[in-house]
């Protein structure tokens, strides 16, 4: 008589393979992670959240424990450890030198094809924002915020456009447009005076991370990188709808120019910003005010805007007299 010790096979473990596809599927994002690419689909799309997925992976871990699988125990116990890692922040936070010479605050909202522009306004209106960036904002938008904030802030940067390729700079302050961000959509450019200082000013819209356009997304992020990176001795605010975190490699070479982001400098790195109808419980901040060496930020916001899928983002930033 055979008994179970007589080499009868092993009872199938149905948990044991659905954890090492939940494994795997983590391990191609977290592989392309460490290896500092964006890769191809799906793997920049599930890269924006990749905080949550630490629920697949310790779902995972749970039915390798009841399966007594102590290999798969190890493999998901390594990928916690990898995702609790990389969900730490990215980039610089080292305080500006020399004393403060200028505030200013900053506002940058994606509008949605112009949808949420009454909400937009209302918003400037209440917050009182020195610096404006909106994306989505088509023509009958433009004439809008031109009709309804023009006493408050007179100048401005456009690139016009119908549905999403429509993007202005409003401020407070006198404007020097300067040439556009080469991208499908507008994503226009300016210099100002700020305490005595010239300042640039670069609005941020490319394409997203569609799985028929990752290879356009991958390039106009590269062409965000090399305006940055283009006159790094000027004091710069890059803001608007990035389409990417910083989980995103093409997020963080912008981040390796110098530039840091406002909110990570307050702490609020991790706040999402998209999609709106499930932030904050659920999303990923692809929206972002990112600034550099000279600026110290502070009082980090996110302000749903009604009929966008984005919510905005306003910080306060001290400009200091720096090198």
């Amino acid at each position: 008589m055979e008994t179970a010790g007589d080499g009868a096979a092993r009872p199938r473990r149905p948990g044991a393979w659905l954890a090492a596809l939940l494994f795997a599927g983590v391990s191609l994002v977290v592989g392309c992670r460490a290896a500092d690419t964006d890769a191809v689909t799906p793997v920049p799309q599930l890269l924006a959240f990749l905080p949550w997925l630490l629920l697949p992976t310790a779902v995972g871990l749970l039915l390798t424990l009841r399966a007594r699988r102590w290999t798969g125990a190890v493999w998901g116990v390594a990928l916690l450890g990898l995702l609790a890692w990389y969900v730490e922040p990215y980039g610089k936070t080292d305080d500006p030198t020399g004393p403060p010479v200028a505030q200013l605050r900053v506002l940058t909202a994606n509008v949605e094809y112009g949808r949420a522009t009454g909400p937009l306004v209302d918003a400037v209106r209440r917050e009182k924002p020195d610096l404006v960036f909106v994306q989505e904002c088509d023509r009958r938008c433009g004439a809008v915020l031109e009709r309804d904030l023009s006493a408050t802030h007179p100048h401005r940067s456009a690139v016009d456009g119908d549905g999403s390729k429509g993007s202005v700079i409003l401020s407070r302050l006198p404007l020097t447009p300067t040439p556009p961000v080469p991208g499908t959509m507008g994503m226009p450019g300016a210099t100002a005076d700020v305490g005595g200082r010239t300042i640039r000013l670069l609005l941020a819209h490319p394409v997203p991370p569609f799985p028929d356009q990752v290879p356009v997304w991958q390039r106009e992020l590269a062409g965000i990188r090399d305006a940055a990176r283009a006159a790094r001795d000027v004091p710069t605010v890059l803001a608007g709808d990035f389409n990417a975190s910083q989980d995103h490699a093409a997020f963080r070479h912008i981040l390796d120019t110098g530039l840091r982001d406002a909110a990570r400098l307050d702490g609020a790195d991790r706040t999402p910003t998209w999609p709106a109808r499930t932030a904050p419980a659920f999303g990923a901040q692809i929206d972002h005010i990112l600034v550099s060496e000279e600026f110290a930020a502070d009082r980090a916001r996110f302000l749903g805007l009604g009929d966008s899928d984005h919510r905005a983002v306003l910080v306060d930033l001290t400009l200091h007299a720096g090198r």
